[in-house]
């Protein structure tokens, strides 16, 4: 595995566990799933089914152009950047665990 694909799944690790903890607000657990799901439908479509975890971390690098549009939000404060990289990295987390060379 390369330095660059340790590196991502350390950093959706790590957005997974921010995730987990901001859902357990339940003001908040709504929409953070809701968010999650849609990014997780755009990684189906831009990722497909059959990839390794190497073409999933290429998608990681360009993913800020897409996310903010597949969760439909226009512009972002500050507070809401910090949360949507959140969501982002959950979902490649969680994505990951299709790749043809994915291992625990």
């Amino acid at each position: 595995m390369t330095t660059e694909v340790e590196s991502a799944r350390r950093e959706w690790e790590d957005a997974y566990r921010r995730f987990e903890e901001e859902s357990r607000d339940a003001r908040r657990a709504r929409g953070l799933h809701l968010q999650l799901a849609a990014v997780s439908g755009e990684l189906r479509k831009r990722v497909g089914s059959t990839f390794t975890l190497g073409e999933l971390a290429d998608e990681y690098r360009r993913a800020d152009s897409w996310v903010p549009e597949a969760v439909g939000v226009a512009e972002l404060d500050p507070a809401w950047l910090a949360m949507l990289s959140t969501v982002e990295g959950a979902a490649f987390r969680l994505y990951a665990r299709g790749a043809v060379d994915f291992e625990p």
